[in-house]
Formats: C-alpha cells, structure tokens, sequence
C-alpha cells in the first residue's frame, strides 16, 4: 500500500459531506477548547492570544470551500493534532 493510500484511508470511501461535518466539529471542539482557556486565564494578554486563536480558527473554516476534501482532511488532521495537544497540556 503506498503512503498516499495510508494517509487518505480514513476518509477514502467518506463522502464528502461527512468530511465537511467532520471538519466543522473538530472546529468546534478545538474553539471550545480555546474559549475555556480564554476563560480561565488570569492575563489579558493571553487572553486576548486565546481570542484571537478562536477568531482565526472561525475564519480558517470559512476561508476553505466545502467541495474541498484534500483542505478539509488536512485541517481535520491539523486541528484534531492541535486539540490532542491542548488537552494533554492540560491535564
């Protein structure tokens, strides 16, 4: 099996509409995730750093067409990674 296949494999026989969905809600766990830590921060200046984070993130979806499968697994894969992280930093 070639790397390509690998990589793809999860959302080879998806349809295209389920990979939107998809990546809508991994937009939205990882913006709750920021909004709860925009929350919880005693420093305005990371709090402002957790705002902008959410308001790139409502503009990052946008910005990608929903007919766009290579975008939308690519920041699937992106903001799943992101949201792992932020959680395991967490605790």
């Amino acid at each position: 099996m070639s790397t390509h296949s690998q990589q793809s494999e999860p959302y080879e026989n998806t349809p295209t509409a389920m990979v939107y969905e998809e990546f809508a809600e991994a937009e939205s766990q990882l913006s709750a995730q920021y909004i709860s830590l925009h929350r919880a921060a005693s420093d305005e200046a990371e709090r402002a750093r957790l705002w902008q984070k959410v308001i790139g993130l409502r503009d990052a979806k946008r910005a990608v067409p929903a007919h766009d499968r290579d975008q939308l697994i690519t920041h699937i894969r992106i903001w799943r990674a992101e949201l792992a992280e932020l959680k395991a930093g967490r605790g």
